[in-house]
């Protein structure tokens, strides 16, 4: 490594980060337990309304589907309003449908109640990505969406969890919790993200960004020189973003995402785990974990590297890992090996994920609000899980399960070309 280098990584590697990061993590990891909490009962409570499966698939889909309708909505407000309470307020609006729904009467509240929270999920989904934007700088944007990711990863695992342990305790009660847990997150995020200091602390990332410094000989704010303010920029607008190259790459990755991650994995590794290997719904299960397992493991290490390596060539690997990963799944024919390429795959996935999320971070930049152009990134991811497992299911009606993980891996390579294209977006010091 060369000192220019050496210099990059020791400048970039650990910038200070404000308390506020860290209560955005906190608050994720909550959001995901209650999610994980209520996701394994809710097909079981639409199902007691003596509905069919299909009728209570769709409960569980009308979250995803509110989220993609109403993200274009979030943007906007999320520019009007600012990030802050738009955040506050999704988070609100879902603990009270949870709430709802544990006393919903009939099927077709139910279904109205999750979908609001689907409205409620893209509101702070897309203002906690615009707050992290605005308040990370540059050369931790890796690490910070790297602890992020992870926070809502280990909610999701520790929420099905203790949603088991309580499975005798009624199929409402998980949803009540939900609810209980999101006030407090709503509360503790409303008092520790005040408006003044968050616009402080957003000018001075923008400050840092442009190379100016607004810190001390170690790196934290002097005492005698309060946080800067600068002059507000408009939002930078989709077709400004489009412009680049980069985000056109983040688009076609984050779809891509969300059809293998998100879609594929909860919908046909289970079945193909159940169908081809007939290792019963406990091997099911423990795919899931083990893809998770590699997400996390990957997490650990992968947004440094995409704060010193680049955003670009992390993307291009975890992807290609992924995509790899998709395509030998549907061909395994036993137990060990399927667990081994599913972890495989969940490495891929954490490898990419923090430098996708970062490349769209460097393109809005700290000194401007990009509601919409965020909301236009979740919507690319979130209509990839839609899509992606109604195609599989329509691909392995007509042929097979490897037919299907083979196209998840189509989808990467997609993306692997739009990246290969696109130019890198961090910001390397040259002194």
């Amino acid at each position: 490594m060369t000192s220019k280098s050496r210099s990059l990584v020791a400048q970039s590697a650990k910038p200070t980060l404000p308390h506020e990061i860290s209560v955005l993590i906190a608050a994720a990891f909550v959001i995901a337990l209650g999610f994980g909490l209520v996701a394994p009962v809710l097909p079981q409570f639409a199902r007691s309304f003596d509905v069919s499966v299909s009728a209570a698939a769709v409960v569980v889909s009308a979250f995803a589907f509110a989220r993609l309708v109403f993200a274009p909505f979030s943007g906007q407000l999320v520019e009007r309003f600012g990030e802050r309470w738009i955040y506050i307020t999704g988070i609100l609006i879902v603990a009270l449908s949870s709430a709802a729904c544990a006393f919903a009467g009939n099927y077709w509240q139910l279904l109205i109640f999750r979908g609001l929270g689907g409205v409620g999920s893209t509101m702070f989904t897309v203002a906690a990505m615009g707050l992290l934007v605005r308040l990370t700088p540059a050369g931790a944007r890796g690490r910070v969406n790297s602890a992020y990711a992870g926070s809502f990863l280990l909610g999701n695992i520790a929420g099905p969890a203790a949603g088991a342990l309580m499975a005798g305790l009624g199929l409402q009660l998980p949803f009540l919790i939900y609810a209980g847990t999101l006030l407090v997150a709503a509360t503790v995020v409303a008092t520790s993200l005040r408006p003044a200091r968050l616009a402080r602390l957003a000018a001075a990332a923008a400050l840092a960004a442009a190379g100016e410094s607004t810190t001390g000989a170690k790196g934290a704010t002097t005492a005698a020189s309060p946080l800067p303010t600068t002059a507000k920029k408009p939002p930078m607008q989709l077709r400004e973003a489009l412009a680049s190259s980069s985000y056109r790459a983040a688009l076609v990755s984050a779809f891509a995402n969300g059809w293998s991650a998100f879609g594929i994995r909860m919908a046909l590794v289970p079945l193909f785990a159940t169908v081809v290997l007939h290792g019963g719904t406990a091997v099911a299960g423990i795919s899931l974990a083990v893809f998770a397992i590699g997400t996390g493991a990957a997490l650990t290490f992968s947004g440094k590297l995409a704060d010193t390596w680049g955003r670009k060539p992390m993307v291009i690997t975890g992807v290609a890992v992924n995509a790899s990963a998709m395509a030998v799944l549907g061909f395994t024919t036993n137990v060990p090996i399927f667990f081994v390429v599913s972890a495989i795959a969940g490495v891929g996935s954490g490898l990419f994920g923090p430098a996708q999320q970062s490349s769209v971070a460097d393109i809005i930049g700290s000194d401007r609000s990009g509601g919409k152009v965020l909301a236009t990134f979740q919507m690319s991811q979130d209509f990839g899980t839609i899509l992606g497992p109604i195609a599989a299911g329509m691909i392995v009606d007509a042929f097979s399960y490897g037919a299907a993980f083979g196209m998840a891996a189509a989808v990467g390579a997609v993306a692997i070309i739009a990246w290969l294209k696109a130019s890198e977006t961090l910001q390397r010091s040259t002194g």
